[in-house]
């Protein structure tokens, strides 16, 4: 064991410190929100802007993400003949109710599985 060792003062600086975190995160959202606001007044919205104050720089970017509403999308591409535009993806639920009725096996797709783990902590008091 030697070097792996959880202790009690571990456990309450960990606790500490992720209380601290919650605080300065949600100090941070306010701040942002009201230089949001700032910029919005001044520059209008969704404009990026910048602003020098004292020896600080305050700039906001402005990011457009552009997505298709994926059923409309497909309608389009059928109605115009371009199914050529789409990509086929399987279907979970179909491939699920496929295994529950017994028309595909379960290791049949053993091989395409992917398996995300993502290890997470947590410190709570008694």
């Amino acid at each position: 064991m030697g070097e792996y060792q959880v202790t009690e003062a571990m456990l309450e600086k960990f606790y500490r410190l992720n209380q601290k975190k919650k605080e300065i995160e949600s100090a941070m959202k306010e701040m942002k929100k009201q230089f949001h606001n700032y910029f919005d007044e001044t520059v209008g919205e969704n404009v990026k802007g910048q602003v020098t104050v004292g020896d600080y720089i305050l700039q906001r970017q402005v990011r457009a993400i552009e997505k298709f509403n994926e059923a409309k999308t497909v309608e389009k591409l059928e109605e115009l003949k371009l199914e050529d535009l789409m990509v086929k993806k399987p279907d979970i639920d179909k491939m699920k109710a496929a295994i529950n009725l017994g028309i595909l096996k379960e290791n049949d797709l053993e091989d395409c599985r992917v398996i995300n783990i993502s290890p997470a902590i947590s410190v709570k008091t008694k």
